[in-house]
């Protein structure tokens, strides 16, 4: 059923059929239901809100989404958000959150399906992650030193549960990795994420997981990081397509290349961006080296 599904859309897309259906009637007031990942914003709604303005030019378009992830919609273009009461998983109750404002939308969007929905994004568009010179003073609550070398780490994509692989190195080989950058005088290393579930207790290392939103996470990217490692995972796909020249060194382990910003096949749009991505074996990340991850972040320097 799923391959006939796949070649329906590919025919005769469902999503565009909707969006016809709704310039004819004139309806071009969209509410958008998001309850899933951090990395989808420009995988895949990039892609349909330019999709929706191809078609409706003017379209008025509002995403009803959750906390965690409200602050991203600022990137994308002329978006309002509205931030619903629901955790990720839950089946959202669209009238229950939107009250009297459900009848300011004409059409009233749940089930995104982009993997299907925008398959024609696939190596043609290059999504891209508007950024706003006033998110730059973010960084000066954090009382970094600009002088110093400091390293981006993610440590656990926290998206597990989702999916039916493993996408994460394990902390051993991250502790390890640490050690090892901290023993060479590489520079200090910074932890994003969203929870200090594991300690890993080293002079050299600045842990701000579940300590920054996600907008002050991606400024201390930009405005401190000169390298970032990760693996496939919302944060580094936000880093990946901010639309900003900044020079950074970005290496990302892989389970599944089939994903993410490998699957999309196109450039980041910061001219600045060396990307280095590191592929397991017969789609293990825990075939990946520690050496392998080091040397492609400093080899050279």
């Amino acid at each position: 059923m799923g391959l006939i599904k796949d070649i329906y859309c590919k025919w005769k897309n469902p999503f565009d059929i909707l969006l016809q259906k709704a310039k004819k009637s004139n309806h071009n007031r969209f509410l958008l239901v998001w309850n899933r990942g951090l990395g989808d914003i420009p995988l895949g709604l990039y892609a349909l809100v330019y999709r929706i303005r191809e078609i409706i030019p003017h379209a008025s378009i509002t995403f009803l989404t959750r906390k965690d992830l409200k602050d991203l919609f600022l990137l994308l273009d002329h978006v309002e958000v509205i931030e619903g009461g629901f955790k990720r998983g839950e089946k959202v109750d669209i009238i229950k959150e939107l009250g009297s404002q459900y009848n300011n939308f004409d059409v009233h969007l749940d089930g995104i399906d982009p993997t299907r929905w925008l398959s024609w994004q696939i190596g043609s568009l290059t999504p891209k992650l508007k950024w706003n010179a006033n998110f730059d003073a973010l960084i000066e609550k954090y009382d970094l030193d600009s002088g110093e070398t400091y390293i981006g780490a993610h440590v656990n994509s926290e998206t597990g549960m989702y999916y039916g692989y493993e996408k994460n190195w394990n902390h051993d080989k991250w502790r390890k990795l640490l050690q090892k950058i901290g023993a060479a005088k590489k520079g200090k290393v910074i932890l994003f994420g969203m929870a200090k579930d594991d300690a890993f207790d080293m002079d050299h290392v600045i842990d701000l997981r579940g300590d920054t939103n996600v907008i002050e996470m991606l400024s201390l990217i930009k405005n401190r990081c000169q390298y970032l490692v990760a693996p496939d995972s919302g944060v580094l796909s936000c880093a990946y397509y901010i639309d900003a020249h900044f020079p950074i060194h970005l290496v990302s382990i892989w389970s599944d290349p089939r994903q993410g910003i490998l699957r999309q096949g196109v450039v980041s749009p910061n001219e600045g961006c060396k990307h280095i991505p590191l592929i397991g074996e017969a789609g293990d990340v825990s075939t990946i080296g520690i050496n392998q991850v080091y040397e492609a972040l400093f080899d050279g320097s």
